[in-house]
């Protein structure tokens, strides 16, 4: 006696629901990937100054983004002749009219009169270690390190025109993720400027990038795993036939 091995209903299913799966994924893996390519800049952090937040070596995700859109809070990637036209990495604490002063109530910068919570500063610390004010020209931004005893930044340029702030034009991109070393995570937007007209920028897609990526990897092993397992699983039924 001999045998016939033919697929049922539910194993010509299965294969089209893999081929479907692995299809699927296949888009949504590379179209993540192509996705990130076009909206992210990977970059390295060149100094501590924005410790702790980021620090020196660690790959970050910046968003490519037009200087109009920076908001308060941002930390962001920019390019200024008078800074030594390198990309630098700081923090946005006051945009265009606004007036930024240090150090008032319990040591906290003040933005408009109103006192900033700074919870990405080191514990302890103040928001400056020397008293500063600044009227922040239209168009410009303020910038400081998150390491505030260190980073070389807008208080250094305070005798500069513009009392050290930057054009908007000379930002090139908005930190969204440390994708390097692992765990990082999505840099939060900090609530504390919320409280200010303008409010605080969005988070990119960083999230919906990746877990555009993380599916599509999942669904093309599930379809290329489903023909072993179906096979090893009864996916086939034998049928007796006379054997001559």
């Amino acid at each position: 006696m001999g045998t016939i091995r033919t697929e049922d209903g539910r194993g010509r299913l299965g294969s089209v629901l893999s081929s479907v799966a692995v299809a699927v994924g296949c888009v949504l893996f590379l179209g993540g990937f192509a996705w990130g390519a076009v909206v992210y800049r990977p970059y390295t952090v060149p100094t501590d100054s924005m410790a702790p937040t980021v620090d020196i070596g660690d790959r970050v995700l910046a968003q490519r983004i037009d200087g109009d859109e920076v908001r308060r809070g941002d930390i962001v990637v920019f390019r200024d002749a008078g800074w030594g036209d390198l990309p630098m990495v700081k923090r946005v604490v006051a945009v265009g009219g606004d007036e930024v002063t240090c150090c008032g109530d319990g040591g906290k910068l003040t933005v408009n009169g109103v006192s900033i919570e700074e919870p990405y500063l080191s514990a302890g610390g103040p928001a400056s270690p020397a008293n500063f004010t600044a009227e922040v020209p239209r168009g410009q931004l303020f910038l400081l390190g998150d390491e505030r005893m260190g980073s070389l930044d807008s208080r250094t340029h305070l005798e500069d025109p513009g009392q050290g702030s930057v054009a908007r034009t000379a930002v090139e991109a908005r930190l969204d993720a440390v994708a390097w070393p692992l765990g990082g995570g999505v840099l939060e937007r900090p609530q504390s400027f919320a409280q200010l007209p303008g409010g605080v920028s969005h988070p990119g897609p960083v999230r919906l990038i990746v877990g555009s990526i993380l599916v599509g990897a999942a669904l093309i092993l599930a379809g290329a795993a489903w023909g072993p397992v179906a096979r090893a699983f009864s996916g086939r039924r034998k049928v007796p036939t006379d054997a001559r």
